[in-house]
């Protein structure tokens, strides 16, 4: 009988090993996903309080300088704004409002503008402030268009109250691979009544995950020596 356990008994570790093996690299995974997350929420906060520049002196290294707050001239095109459906204040739908901006280098962005109210149904525009005629100095937080949803979204028309087809804010009209979240603007129209909401910074459940894992690959060695005894 003892033989004939022996191969069962091999089969057993074998598998415990390779549990405790999935546990660890999972343990591994959150490990890191947290590391990542806690460096990029100290870059935010790090960029967030810095002192403002202007956006020609790093518009070439979005990457480096996203969420700083930056300041640029130029004139908002009002024929070409986006709704990004979906944004909730204070538990009240509504839209950001996506207008394209073209700075005084003729180089062409989205400037978020910030949160309103979804209109009385899905037919009809919510009620969005008109952008202000000729050059505006405007501040904002420089944005990755990477950070904007991909696809197509409900386009406003410069003039009327009805929502008009769709634009895509990342191809349609050759925007450079960044955006502003707005702040203020040397127009007191300009600044948002909600402004884009920061993100949550907070590094998450990623390291009590990597330590979760970490007991359940102790809880697979503990259970084999116990089922080793009990032979």
């Amino acid at each position: 009988m003892k033989q004939a356990r022996e191969p069962y008994a091999f089969l057993k570790s074998i598998i415990a090993l390779g549990l405790i093996a999935l546990c660890l690299i999972a343990a591994q995974w959150q490990y890191h996903r947290g590391v990542d997350r806690h460096a990029r929420n100290s870059m935010i906060e790090k960029h967030i309080a810095l002192p403002a520049v202007e956006l020609e002196t790093v518009k070439n290294t979005p990457l480096a300088s996203e969420w700083r707050t930056v300041t640029t001239t130029g004139v908002f095109d009002a024929s070409n704004q986006i709704l990004l459906r979906n944004r909730y204040s204070e538990g009240v739908y509504g839209f950001e409002v996506l207008t394209l901006f073209t700075d005084a280098y003729g180089e062409k962005f989205w400037v978020d503008r910030g949160w309103v109210k979804a209109g009385a149904n899905a037919t009809i525009a919510p009620a969005v402030k008109p952008v202000p005629e000729g050059s505006v100095k405007i501040s904002g937080r420089l944005r990755l268009d990477s950070s904007l949803p991909r696809g197509s979204f409900f386009a406003l028309p410069a003039k009327g109250s009805e929502l008009i087809s769709k634009l895509n804010a990342q191809s349609r009209l050759q925007t450079q691979n960044y955006y502003l979240d707005l702040l203020e603007g040397s127009e007191p129209a300009l600044t948002p009544t909600v402004t884009a909401a920061l993100p949550e910074l907070s590094d998450g459940p990623h390291m009590a995950y990597a330590l979760q894992w970490l007991f359940f690959a102790g809880l697979v060695i503990y259970g084999r020596i116990l089922i080793r005894r009990a032979r």
